[in-house]
């Protein structure tokens, strides 16, 4: 491994806490040595680094943005239907002139009126999804009770 990839690594891969009441750092869900860190933690870093909000992405969060630590740090994910199967909204951020934050929300398409049966091309695009979910390593989506699948996860 190259140095510093482990940092890169906690930054890509840690997440917050699940509510801003839960403090410091807990293993996390996603894999060994990775962890959840509480608001405190997020408020320590904008401080030390004279930081006033951290956006962060790579965590599916059902309204496409999540606010955590009194609003100093704010999960995005633009993604809607992550991977056909998680039915979650997608947002983006607009940045004011005054630097005031708006998140507009992207709403995922309702589902097809047709079955996958009548389509050939829907077909084909439903087995491969089913590929891609049935190979890709499990996300939590957050706000959303974690129900195991047939992949065994």
């Amino acid at each position: 491994m190259e140095a510093g990839s482990i940092v890169l690594m906690d930054l890509l891969w840690s997440d917050p806490t699940e509510n801003d009441s839960v403090e410091g750092l807990r293993p996390n869900a996603r894999g060994p040595g990775l962890v959840t860190f509480g608001p405190d933690r997020v408020m320590e870093f904008c401080n030390n680094n004279d930081l006033q909000l951290i956006v962060r992405a790579h965590e599916c969060v059902m309204d496409g943005f999540e606010r955590f630590a009194q609003g100093h740090l704010i999960t995005l994910f633009s993604a809607t239907n992550y991977c056909g199967t998680a039915n979650n909204a997608g947002a983006i951020l607009v940045l004011g002139r005054d630097l005031v934050v708006v998140p507009k929300l992207i709403h995922p398409l309702p589902p097809a009126m047709s079955s996958p049966e009548a389509s050939p091309e829907r077909h084909i695009e439903d087995t491969w999804m089913q590929e891609l979910n049935a190979n890709r390593p499990p996300t939590p989506t957050r706000g959303r009770p974690q129900v195991a699948n047939d992949r065994g996860v």
